[in-house]
């Protein structure tokens, strides 16, 4: 008898409701059954199609070479999808409890959802992300996903030691079921293992630490003039001033969940950040838990308000402090309670598709109900995968909500919501409670896949996964993450429109025309009301960026951020931070100018790694300063010269991967004959010379002693 697809899988279908009826001993026996069942029938997986692009390998995989002999697990991802992120502590324990030494190997398949996450560059920056170390396939065109009648993401589909189809699974919360399995099914082809390893070169041994890694969301903490960033990567909270000089690090940096000092605490890729007069509060992702981040004199410390550390399943809510349980929020909003009285957080609860609110204070809320501080509730979203909109908050229903920003005007007392795997801009009415759409998605609330990139008004404009929101005046302005753009909508007239952005990634920073600039995947949005800039989150380019809606124009804030400084920066200003970079300063050449031309032409060596090249399409920028107390403030740039702030190469040594960079200075009116002592920050982006995977931006400084003469 030959065996179709669909045949497999109502065998596999038939063995699941056999175990949901059996023992655990009971269980062991039919998974054996089942097994010998799957041996005989003998469907074999097609092998991955030559040529497909492969991350943390050193070379393409074979099933019938290197996964021949062992058990192989195919994980069915798309890397934008919550519950793809929530198996990701599975196959962990997957690859703890069974190496490659087992006989076992987990291979994850990317079949990709947006158009945005079929390219490579991307996907590993997700691995990058999700410290995914299995390897990693991209199949485009869902090759294998169609071969085996893959329906949705994630699915684990089991291949046996010769390359039969053994077993499926769909969906998260099934770590049990899958570890019984292979600990049957190890114990079974114990003989026919192979144990040998895989050629793995895993994506984060090829780039360098950063001073950010993938920020995910920004805030700005108006009573203290900082700017809060959740330094997502790092697994960290980084608070600088406004301009980017680093005044506290909260977190050690490395994964966890453990209260206490800001140099003992931990979290695991944080998101949302929002802020009170006197303290932070933070959407801890990767941990499940509501954090707070308490400054007290000297003293910094984080507490947590809620969540147990673990994935929650609860849809409603109700209970108090570290009891409730919470899956995976993404964005947090200060607001009031609905009679105006008490603070409390509005929540993008990602993982249960809704939004939420805890309780700062006693207060009173929807249906007049009152609750007690430390309540954590559900607010809207019945906790289905929909883009359904409804008059009823609790009828109503979102697809993965990822960014928050609040009206707080009692004319639009409203919030307004990224939701990512709808595409679409919703908002919920704190007035009437009503959910409304405000832009992009489709009227079927069925329908996911509504996306693209198109301007216009309601339905008829289009987004890709967007992440981020924010409010300022009248408009409210999109991080459109998969079309690597920042878009406005208009609140009196509807209409969304593209601000910046050139629709596909990169780092290039335009300071005249804004839709020249690039992003890649922004994430989180934030407004500087004062200043009318728009503060954002360039998650892959581990950057932050500042827009300018006076003068139209685009630049990266620079993180100054010391080697020096570890832990939390209570006490550093910019005198500190000059000194500390002076010191690893390279000294440059001594020059000298007369006093009569005023102008200063400066060439600075850029060396790179052997394995380096300079990315030039890159924001690599400069900036100068004088180290000495002559009170020269910033050096103009020559008309003659490129514009300000960007890097001009003047040639290159063909034998290594030394630049040298072109300054053409202009010396202030009032200077005097003596010596100046120049200080000079280079940001330099670089990019690998295997793979094109780009680095983070390395600074590098130098020291310039200048000789005026008369």
């Amino acid at each position: 008898m030959i065996y179709s697809i669909f045949d497999i899988l109502g065998i596999i279908a038939d063995f699941d409701e056999e175990l949901a009826t059996r023992s655990t001993s009971e269980k062991d026996v039919s998974t054996i059954k089942h097994l010998q069942q799957m041996d005989k029938i003998n469907f074999s997986v097609p092998n991955f199609s030559k040529g497909l692009d492969w991350l943390n390998v050193s070379e393409e995989l074979n099933l019938n070479y290197h996964l021949k002999g062992k058990l192989v697990i195919l994980d069915f991802f798309t890397y934008c999808c919550i519950n793809c992120m929530h198996i990701l502590p599975d196959l962990e324990a997957v690859e703890e409890q069974f190496p490659f030494s087992a006989g076992v190997a987990v291979i994850g398949v990317h079949s990709a959802k947006f158009l945005n996450e079929k390219v490579t560059a991307n996907i590993k920056s997700a691995v990058l992300r999700y410290n995914i170390h299995h390897p990693v396939v991209n199949d485009e065109d869902a090759e294998l996903w169609q071969a085996l009648a893959v329906s949705c993401w994630p699915t684990l589909v089991f291949i046996g030691p010769n390359g039969q189809l053994l077993y499926s699974v769909a969906g998260e919360g099934q770590r049990e079921k899958v570890l019984d399995f292979l600990k049957v099914s190890t114990d079974y082809y114990s003989n026919k293992l192979n144990k040998q390893d895989l050629p793995v070169r895993l994506e984060r041994d090829k780039v360098p630490s950063s001073y950010l890694s993938f920020p995910g969301k920004i805030a700005i903490w108006s009573a203290k003039q900082y700017i809060v960033i959740s330094d997502t990567g790092n697994h960290r909270v980084v608070v600088t001033d406004l301009q980017g000089i680093v005044k506290h690090v909260i977190g050690t940096g490395q994964s966890g969940f453990q209260d206490g000092a800001s140099d003992q605490a931990k979290f695991s890729s944080p998101q949302g950040v929002a802020c009170d007069d006197t303290s932070i509060y933070v959407a801890d992702t990767g941990n499940h838990a509501l954090r707070h981040i308490i400054f007290e004199g000297n003293q910094t410390k984080v507490t947590t308000l809620a969540g147990t550390g673990h994935q929650g399943t609860d849809k409603s809510g109700g209970k108090s402090y570290t009891t409730q349980e919470l899956s995976s929020p993404w964005d947090l909003v200060m607001s009031k309670t609905l009679d105006g009285g008490a603070d409390v957080l509005l929540i993008a609860m990602a993982g249960t598709h809704q939004i939420w609110v805890f309780f700062l204070a006693d207060g009173q809320w929807y249906k007049d109900m009152s609750h007690i501080a430390g309540t954590c509730i559900r607010f809207a979203g019945s906790g289905m995968e929909e883009n359904r909109n409804n008059s009823y908050p609790e009828k109503a229903s979102f697809a993965q909500p990822s960014g928050l920003a609040l009206s707080p005007k009692a004319s639009r007392h409203t919030l307004y919501i990224a939701d990512s795997e709808s595409s679409s801009l919703r908002s919920v009415s704190l007035n009437n409670c009503k959910v409304s759409n405000i832009a992009g998605g489709e009227r079927d609330p069925s329908n996911l896949f509504a996306f693209g990139d198109k301007d216009g008004k309601g339905y008829e404009a289009k987004l890709q996964h967007p992440l981020g929101v924010t409010l300022l005046g009248h408009s409210l302005f999109v991080a459109d993450s998969y079309n690597h753009k920042i878009k406005c909508v208009d609140l009196n007239t509807g209409d969304c429109t593209t601000l910046a952005g050139t629709g596909g990634p990169g780092a290039i920073v335009d300071l005249e025309d804004l839709t020249l600039c690039q992003f890649n995947e922004p994430g989180g949005l934030a407004s500087d009301e004062d200043r009318k800039l728009i503060l954002i989150a360039d998650t892959n380019n581990h950057a932050i960026k500042v827009l300018d809606l006076e003068k139209k124009s685009l630049y990266q804030l620079p993180i100054i951020f010391p080697e020096t400084v570890e832990k939390d920066a209570d006490v550093m200003d910019k005198k500190s931070t000059v000194n500390a970079e002076a010191k690893t300063a390279s000294a440059l050449p001594d020059v000298s100018v007369k006093i009569s031309d005023l102008e200063l032409p400066l060439l600075i060596p850029v060396k790179l790694p052997d394995e380096q090249h300079l990315n030039t399409d890159a924001p690599n920028s400069w900036k100068v300063s004088s180290l000495d107390d002559s009170g020269l403030k910033f050096i103009d740039l020559l008309p003659s010269c490129d514009r300000r702030g960007k890097l001009r190469i003047c040639s290159k040594d063909n034998t290594s991967s030394t630049h040298q960079v072109c300054l053409c200075l202009k010396l202030p009116c009032d200077v005097v004959p003596g010596i100046l002592t120049l200080g000079l920050e280079l940001q330099i982006f670089a990019c690998l010379d295997e793979g094109g995977a780009c680095l983070p931006p390395k600074a590098m400084h130098f020291n310039q002693t200048v000789n005026i003469t008369s």
